[in-house]
């Protein structure tokens, strides 16, 4: 580890990339530059990857991992193993002798033999993942599995089980591992006190015989009138105010309209309404009535009063109570009230106080305490279990992790990146670059830097939805559009259907270029075609209507000359002027177009330059656009809209391209077994292409003279120049004839 580390690159997507290759590499990869890394920050979720080891290395639990998580990581495994090679080795089984002898890893090891041990095989000498994790659900089973928390079904104690319920009625529950809900010692504690809180206030009845005339009765008698203390005191006040003055009786009582808005309601004891009515009708004298006529809503309340209070303090059983005998009893129990007041105040008062002083004497709360440290008890093994899973996981995945991080080794091998979700078949394509995002319009926004044509596609499957981005990087473009379906394959091979919903549209080769403009051209003439078709259509309709219209009224006007006008306006009658127009504009455009073939083939042997020249100018500025476009083409802004963070370009060049989108094509070795026999009827290509090339080559041979002999001479390219005669010498010195005597008349 002392020797200096000579790392290993590959240039791949325009950048240098480190090639890590052994346990060196990890153990050392702090030293690495980190302006050399590819990603310096990766989601933990919505790649294919193991969300556990993710969680695992996201230390801040922030829901990214950053080059400080990673590296601590390294450093963490590193440092548990005797050889760091482990971690290149993979696997998701350890030798027990890979561990180092140091204090972590021999802790671990000492907890892998137990382990083992409860697993019924204490000679092994490799642990595995799976044991790791079948133990953590036993564990979650178990009566003490080291979280802390315990529930009712932790003993068969009667009593120790319902103090938990009560604990947990009163306190609040939390869930153990197992998901069960229970009670910690912090609510245990929180309970206790205010058990012992309550039991020493409920001692001092005892105490305190003498001011507490009912005994340990006095607290109930003491209930009993603070509960109807303000309406008794409100009935006695209507009584001396009725005794006042007369008047005031019939309008301290309930008037009618009020009672014939109550007998409109279906009422009950417990209503507002009749609560807030006095206990009684008052009268000047005339002493609260304990039983009958009473308000019914407090009947209740003033039957507990006779029996708790009046009775057992004033004697003899009373049917009513006077304001002499109410103040009385409040005198008795004046003691009794104060110590109702110092009542402790908590979340016990709906308990049984007397059995919970009886379990509380009995040991309850050591009882439930020492429930509470036996499962906290296990926790340094749940704690040990943790990390050997931990170390588990991170020989199986890190290096994995590090190849799509630190490098993107696995996406240029092509062996299935951690970020591509799956493979889109659609258009005849099979798309493998593809991503999930959260927000199509929002990943748009800076995915389209990537200069690269991107198809966003909802997914669904089953009652599921997600959203993918597709890469289309080989092939045209032409038949992309928002509503096409496809079926989309996830890594865990399952389908769904796949609708795009939204594109980025860029070249995907500078070949679609080269034909990019005929194309937009043939379409745009076919949209021009198309409309003025349509509206030539809705004229002859129009048309035609109207002469229906016309011939259907004109028996009933009786004129003959509408018919005749009608008739003279049917569709298809041209004007004799119109067809000499058209002749002209024909006349000029056949003479223009002649004008433009004679200058073409006056070029002779340059033809073929033109050519090239015509289509480099038409086809030309598609093709720069193309090949700027895909130079700049990168991975890194579609990355970076799903929440990592590329460190380089990430190039996207035109081989890499045609290896994420294949073209389909027919296996080779196949062979057709029948023609189609719904093909479209046509010639032969290649005699179109005879002909053109025959058309050519007499139009070169004709310009150059060469048909002359073959031709008439007013098709002749070359005219004979005329002869010109010598004044002085005549054209019969060399001829014969003129030594011939002249021909004369007969006359």
């Amino acid at each position: 580890m002392s020797q200096a580390i000579h790392w290993q690159f590959f240039r791949a997507g325009g950048v240098p990339q480190v090639h890590i290759r052994t346990g060196a590499d990890i153990a050392r990869l702090d030293t690495l530059d980190q302006k050399l890394w590819v990603a310096l920050a990766c989601p933990t979720r919505g790649i294919e990857f193991d969300p556990r080891t993710l969680d695992l290395i996201d230390s801040d639990k922030d829901g990214r991992i950053r080059p400080p998580e990673l590296l601590a990581a390294c450093r963490w495994a590193c440092a548990r193993l005797r050889d760091p090679q482990t971690l290149v080795a993979g696997g998701d089984s350890l030798p027990l002798d890979a561990l180092a002898e140091t204090e972590e890893g021999a802790a671990l090891a000492q907890e892998a033999r137990r382990l083992l041990g409860l697993r019924g095989r204490p000679e092994a000498t490799m642990v595995a993942l799976a044991d790791v994790l079948d133990r953590s659900a036993l564990l979650a089973a178990m009566r003490f599995n080291g979280d802390g928390v315990i529930t009712p079904a932790t003993t068969d104690d009667a009593d120790l089980r319902r103090t938990l319920q009560e604990i947990a009625a009163t306190q609040g529950t939390v869930h153990d591992r197992n998901g069960q809900p229970g009670i910690d010692r912090i609510r245990a504690e929180a309970f206790f006190a205010d058990a012992r809180a309550l039991d020493t206030w409920y001692a001092r009845a005892g105490t305190e015989q003498p001011a507490l005339p009912l005994g340990d009765r006095t607290l109930a008698a003491a209930e009993a009138i603070e509960a109807v203390r303000a309406k008794v005191d409100d009935y006695f006040a209507r009584a001396r105010l009725a005794a006042y003055d007369d008047r005031a009786g019939s309008a301290l009582q309930a008037s009618p309209e009020e009672y014939h808005a109550l007998g409109r309601q279906t009422l009950s004891a417990s209503d507002a309404v009749l609560r807030a009515l006095p206990l009684a009708v008052p009268a000047p004298g005339r002493p609260l009535p304990l039983v009958g006529a009473v308000n019914p809503a407090w009947a209740a309340a003033l039957r507990t009063l006779k029996e708790r209070a009046v009775d057992p303090l004033l004697g003899a059983a009373h049917e009513a109570l006077d304001e002499a005998g109410w103040l009385q009893l409040q005198e008795r129990l004046a003691t009794g009230r104060a110590w109702l007041s110092a009542r402790p105040a908590s979340g016990l008062d709906a308990l049984d106080v007397d059995d919970l002083r009886r379990r509380l004497a009995a040991g309850a709360e050591a009882a439930v305490l020492a429930l509470i440290a036996d499962d906290e008890a296990q926790e340094p093994h749940n704690a040990r279990l943790a990390d050997l899973e931990k170390l588990l996981r991170l020989q199986r995945d890190l290096l994995r992790l590090l190849h799509n991080f630190v490098s993107f080794q696995d996406f240029y091998r092509r062996e299935g990146a951690i970020f591509q979700a799956g493979t889109l078949y659609l258009d005849a394509r099979s798309c493998d670059l593809t991503v999930r995002v959260a927000d199509p319009a929002k990943h748009a926004v800076l995915a389209g830097l990537a200069k690269t044509c991107l198809a966003y596609c909802e997914c669904t499957r089953e009652g599921e939805k997600m959203h993918i981005a597709a890469a289309f990087t080989a092939g045209d473009v032409d038949f992309l559009f928002v509503g096409r379906n496809g079926v989309f394959y996830d890594r865990q091979g399952r389908d769904w259907d796949a609708t795009i919903v939204k594109l980025i549209e860029n070249p995907t080769s500078i070949g679609q270029a080269f034909f990019s403009p005929y194309k937009k051209f043939l379409r745009v003439l076919e949209e021009q075609v198309a409309k003025r078709a349509a509206a030539s259509e809705t004229a002859a309709q129009g048309s035609l209507s109207a002469l229906a219209g016309s011939v259907a009224t004109a028996g009933k006007s009786g004129s003959p000359a509408a018919t005749h006008a009608a008739v003279a306006k049917l569709p298809g009658r041209v004007a004799g002027g119109t067809v000499a127009a058209l002749g002209v504009a024909l006349g000029s455009i056949s003479a223009v177009l002649v004008g433009i073939f004679g200058k073409f083939v006056e070029l002779g042997p340059w033809i073929p330059i033109a050519i090239v020249g015509i289509v480099a100018a038409i086809s030309g500025p598609s093709m720069l656009i193309a090949w700027l476009k895909l130079r700049q083409r990168s991975l890194g802004p579609i990355l970076d809209a799903s929440g990592w963070a590329v460190n380089g370009r990430m190039k996207v060049n035109t081989r890499l391209g045609a290896s994420l989108s294949k073209i389909a094509q027919v296996p080779p070795g196949a062979t057709a077994l029948a023609r189609d026999p719904f093909a479209e009827r046509k010639g032969p290509a290649w005699l179109l292409g005879l002909v053109v090339v025959v058309v050519l080559l007499a139009a070169g041979a004709w310009r150059m003279g060469w048909l002359d002999r073959a031709l008439p001479e007013p098709l002749r390219r070359s005219v004979p120049a005329p002869v010109v005669q010598n004044s002085s010498t005549s054209s019969c010195a060399t001829s014969a004839a003129c030594n011939s005597p002249l021909p004369t008349s007969s006359s």
